[in-house]
């Protein structure tokens, strides 16, 4: 048994092992992962060629579903990045207030989110960073405030792929899942409130700004709650991060205190404009979900595969099944085209391209995404290849028999590595899920707060990954350090991964 879990173990080890020790990106130590699996499951677990091609189909189906939200959040991004709008926001932020704490908060944690939500890929920090170091903080302090101030919007953010990957991966429905996970990611943004203001003022900070922390964090947390449970969840993160900026600019005036603002304010026409790519996805995305003919309309192409069964030279079989069926025209990924579209459109008319926008805009998706997209590939097909050839049962039997009704308080910390590895939660739980899926059921756990745990984690430790923070570096030009950053940013992930383990064990023992 021992042996059987030490090859299991062993393509994850050499991922992580080439990411940390080699510095390699997870474009390149997925495939080799990917290759080391398929060599491992042939030869110790014998998993024959039909097994093979049976896992690899079933990957494209995870995968293409996955990708498709990648593609098109970041897509969304650029085209309102390429008409001004992050960069008309991030005026009108700063002449708001002039007390540093509320401009820590609304700016650091609130329009952090709020980008991390239609963003994602290292946004929040790199365009908020320069915002606060042009408004005198250090430099540590403007790198450190947003990685910590977005975390918390990881998994709901970049219009849910990461959320998409736990459906995917799980297999299990979003109804199923999005309370658990909105409820712990809750508790967590609260969290990070507290550290946002403590980091940007010192230790009085946190208890100066309650209220206001307090706030953001109710409204920011229930938005995001609301709307993932009752089926909105591909916008949850991005509606979470929206509330959270309006309630922030009405806390941030009334907090103000009369003091003067410290740039001059932006006129409300262009904020309102700036605003209006945001409103064309929130339009469509309630016209698919609740116009019925439109929705009907839009699902009458599905892609799919039935599945044969397999089973290994050592017994291990699964039952057969189908890949997808992924609803192309309704997909999450085909709303966030039709938006991008959309709000194109609405900026052109505005005027707010410059000639070539078209060109930059797909350029500077393809330039961002594909790296991100080879990556997903190979640790999807990396965790089929597992879960096929039995792999991923006999880790879990491993987690189950060695930690047994402890396993709660480590989940949270393996989707924090994972995500801390590989730089990306979607990646994350991609690879881990089906492990902290099949190891709960084995214990009896309910699965649903297991993988709320495994993404929450995943959301905290992916800020910490050495690709974001040398985004976030970058950001600067440089005026700190990766290693200055590191330090105290790792340290203040695993105070909030410790909280959500906390918050995981008591509310399983309040509520088995």
């Amino acid at each position: 048994m021992l042996l059987d879990w030490l090859f299991a173990l062993l393509p994850l080890f050499l991922m992580v092992a080439l990411m940390v020790s080699r510095r390699w990106s997870a474009a390149r130590a997925g495939p080799a992962g990917w290759l080391a699996t398929v060599v491992v499951a042939a030869w110790h677990f014998r998993a024959g060629a039909h097994t093979l091609t049976v896992a690899h189909v079933r990957s494209f189906f995870l995968a293409v579903d996955v990708l498709m939200i990648v593609w098109a959040a970041f897509l969304l991004y650029r085209v309102t990045d390429e008409a001004g709008v992050i960069r008309t926001l991030a005026r009108a932020l700063p002449a708001l207030t002039a007390d540093r704490g509320m401009q820590a908060l609304l700016i650091g944690w609130a329009f952090a989110s709020f980008l991390q939500g239609v963003g994602g890929f290292g946004v929040p920090v790199v365009v908020t960073a320069p915002i606060l170091l042009g408004l005198g903080f250090a430099p540590l302090t403007a790198v450190l405030v947003p990685s910590i101030g977005h975390s918390w919007s990881v998994t709901f953010g970049s219009l849910a792929s990461s959320f998409q990957a736990l459906i995917t991966a799980s297999g299990l429905p979003a109804s199923a899942l999005a309370a658990e996970t909105a409820g712990l990611l809750a508790l967590a943004g609260l969290a990070c409130g507290w550290m946002v203001a403590r980091i940007a003022g010192g230790p009085g900070s946190g208890r100066r700004l309650a209220l206001p922390i307090l706030i953001l964090a109710v409204v920011m947390g229930l938005t995001q709650y609301g709307l993932a449970t009752c089926g909105l969840w591909g916008i949850a993160g991005f509606g979470g991060g929206l509330a959270g900026l309006g309630a922030g600019i009405v806390v941030a005036r009334v907090a103000s205190g009369g003091r003067g603002p410290v740039a001059a304010p932006v006129p409300p026409r262009q904020i309102v404009l700036a605003l209006a790519g945001y409103a064309a996805l929130v339009v469509v995305t309630l016209a698919v979900q609740f116009i019925a003919p439109l929705r009907s309309l839009l699902g009458v192409w599905t892609i799919g595969v039935p599945l044969a069964a397999t089973e290994t030279g050592r017994g291990f079989a699964i039952a057969a099944g189908e890949a997808g069926p992924i609803v192309i025209l309704r997909h999450a990924g085909a709303v966030l085209t039709y938006a991008s579209l959309l709000a194109y459109v609405v900026y052109w008319r505005a005027g707010c391209y410059a000639p070539g926008a078209p060109a930059r805009i797909l350029a500077g998706t393809a330039r961002t995404v594909l790296p991100a997209t080879v990556g997903i590939v190979s640790m999807v097909a990396m965790a089929a290849v597992m879960g096929q050839s039995g792999m991923t049962d006999v880790l879990a039997r491993g987690l189950a028999q060695g930690m047994g009704l402890v396993f709660p308080l480590v989940s949270p910390w393996i989707g924090a590595l994972g995500a801390f590895v590989s730089g990306s939660n979607t990646n994350s739980n991609l690879l881990f899920v089906p492990l902290q899926s099949r190891t709960a059921e084995l214990l009896g756990l309910p699965a649903a707060r297991i993988l709320a745990a495994q993404t929450a984690g995943g959301a905290i430790g992916s800020v910490a990954s050495p690709a974001k923070v040398i985004v976030g570096v970058a950001g600067t030009e440089r005026a700190v350090g990766e290693g200055e950053v590191m330090r105290p940013l790792l340290l203040y992930c695993a105070v909030l991964v410790g909280g959500l383990s906390a918050a995981l064990w008591i509310w399983l023992k309040l509520l088995p």
